[in-house]
């Protein structure tokens, strides 16, 4: 049902949601994911066909001008940034795209039925895992999972997210962690294979290649799988970085759709403004006779 008080838009219903992606593949199209750290960001990434629209603390850092593993440092409340900018900026100007918001399970400070709740309140569609742990590997990966800031944090969250109806669309880093979310009740699980390349401020040697990246994918894919038969996969990060990256994953993998956020965001912004930039250098002084 369209949203009960402007008729129109957020927010959805976990079943609306799932609705609309598996209506985008009957289509034969892709689904495409989009992260937005600014209002203009979400404003044009609907206009441009998005199916989803998932707002992370790392696009601001990333609009910022820095990394998006900014967002994954103590450098503000990552819980806090996401609905900020859900709330003035995307959900204000995003007319019928679904609008995702991320959230920082492993948080101590919060009970998480209490922020899901207020999730949920403010509008927001479904919610997706960000910062995770499922992209932290080492020795500080053990520290955290012993410390009470375990990924197990994120499990819960996306479980607690069905019970409300929020659909729910998380990273994973391995199979191990794909079973898990699948029992948890996810609704999409993204491969995440590594930090994206290219652009300014993209990583040039953290990056796996392309096989390991397609393998990986699709042993995540397998994982979910084996736990349950109704998961939407998508796939992100490290070398898959333009349209045609992402179809190579897509062709290859049992991959239905693709995220971007440095890949759709950033990269975007980079050349347009550089090349728009150049452009209006290119004026004369000379004036016409």
């Amino acid at each position: 049902m369209p949203n009960p008080w402007t008729g129109t838009g957020n927010p959805y219903t976990r079943s609306e949601v799932i609705e609309r992606l598996n209506d985008t593949l009957s289509k034969g199209q892709a689904i495409i994911a989009a992260g937005a750290g600014t209002g203009i960001s979400a404003k044009f990434i609907e206009k441009g066909g998005a199916d989803l629209i998932i707002i992370y603390n790392s696009g601001r850092f990333r609009m910022m001008g820095h990394g998006s593993t900014a967002g994954m440092m103590a450098y503000g409340d990552a819980n806090a940034i996401a609905m900020e900018i859900g709330e003035y900026e995307v959900l204000p100007v995003v007319n019928e795209v679904p609008v995702i918001c991320g959230v920082h399970a492993t948080d101590p400070r919060r009970r998480m039925w209490h922020w899901l709740g207020k999730v949920k309140e403010m509008g927001f569609s479904g919610v997706n895992n960000f910062p995770t742990h499922t992209i932290v590997d080492g020795h500080f990966r053990g520290v955290l999972e012993e410390t009470g800031m375990s990924v197990r944090k994120e499990y819960e969250m996306v479980a607690l997210g069905r019970k409300m109806d929020l659909f729910s669309i998380v990273y994973v880093g391995s199979p191990e962690e794909a079973a898990e979310m699948a029992k948890a009740g996810a609704d999409a699980i993204i491969a995440h294979v590594g930090t994206t390349v290219g652009g300014s401020i993209g990583v040039t040697n953290a990056v796996v290649g392309w096989d390991d990246t397609i393998r990986r994918t699709q042993a995540i894919i397998d994982a979910a799988k084996s736990v349950r038969d109704d998961i939407f996969y998508l796939c992100h990060g490290g070398p898959i970085n333009t349209p045609e990256d992402a179809d190579r994953v897509i062709q290859a993998t049992d991959c239905v759709g693709f995220v971007g956020a440095s890949s759709l965001e950033r990269m975007g912004v980079e050349e347009s403004l550089t090349n728009l930039t150049r452009e209006f250098k290119k004026i004369p002084l000379e004036r016409k006779k």
